[in-house]
């Protein structure tokens, strides 16, 4: 396995300060081992899957326990990206069994928040397999480990949408609400004119589509249109303008998108579905720490 980045030692540390209670990660943090396992040596353990899912965030579960244990001994078997099922295996531990146990929760934190993300993600693609709509996640991300759960729905097979404000305009309904009485049109033209960056405009009616291609938009968001022959309408009357001006642009969904409806906005021949669901409602993917022995 890779070594891990600074961004998530630095982040992994953190975590382990939190709980420890302490910034030089010192194990007398641990007031429960420190009293009841004062001279114990080293250990063994397995991470095991308690559930069917997808595995990421293996970084951070093997920086927990090295952050704490210099000479762990950690045997991965299993990569971000790979699908599990009760009772399979993720890695094998061997180091100090205070450090270990100290290491554990934060381990599984990370493991199964990430976990969570990458196999709702995974579900959604299942859902739009072979309609061509690619699942984009959004910002709507825990402020702090945004780089870990984005990398968490790649895992589960999804597209990262913009990172944040600095890399992508994002043209929402509040920007056109205080742009008045500049038109919708223009607003878009302005940006598109002016910045090196991909330029995605939110239309709320089929004209405002329309008026999004001509303003220069690489990608049109077809914010809570329903699935079906509105949205298909509005699709079409994107590909339409685009193909009069002879210029490229996507089209996307979003909102009110869930599993039992992903398909049918797929289905209305969208380019990109956008999710915040991806990564503010995904449940945990339950993992286990098992001690084998000392």
């Amino acid at each position: 396995m890779e070594s891990a980045s600074d961004a998530t030692i630095d982040c992994v540390r953190r975590a382990l300060a939190e709980d420890l209670g302490r910034e030089d990660l010192g194990l007398a943090g641990d007031r429960t081992s420190a009293l009841a396992l004062p001279d114990v040596g080293r250990g063994r353990a397995r991470l095991v899957s308690k559930g069917r899912g997808v595995i990421a965030g293996l970084a951070c579960a093997v920086t927990a326990f090295t952050l704490l244990d210099a000479e762990a001994r950690i045997d991965v078997t299993r990569r971000d990206g790979d699908a599990v099922v009760p009772g399979d295996e993720v890695l094998r531990v061997e180091a100090g069994m205070r450090a270990l146990l100290a290491a554990e929760r934060t381990a599984l934190n990370f493991l199964q928040r990430l976990s969570g993300i990458a196999t709702l993600t995974r579900r959604f693609v299942e859902a739009v397999a072979g309609t061509g709509a690619r699942i984009l996640d959004t910002r709507k991300t825990t402020p702090g480990l945004r780089q870990f759960e984005k990398a968490a729905v790649v895992a589960g097979g999804g597209v990262n949408h913009r990172y944040g404000l600095f890399d992508q305009v994002l043209l929402k309904e509040n920007h056109f609400a205080l742009a008045a009485p500049v038109e919708y049109e223009e607003v878009v033209r302005r940006c598109s004119a002016n910045e090196n960056a991909p330029v995605i405009a939110e239309a709320r009616s089929v004209e405002e589509a329309i008026a999004a291609v001509r303003g220069g938009a690489d990608v049109v968001l077809l914010d809570n249109f329903a699935p079906g022959e509105p949205l298909r309408a509005a699709v079409a009357a994107v590909h339409a303008t685009a193909h009069e001006l002879s210029v490229a642009a996507e089209t996307e969904a979003s909102g009110g998108v869930d599993l039992a409806s992903v398909r049918a906005f797929a289905e209305s021949g969208v380019d990109r579905i956008s999710i915040g669901a991806l990564t503010h409602s995904a449940p945990a993917l339950d993992l286990s720490l098992l001690v084998e022995g000392a």
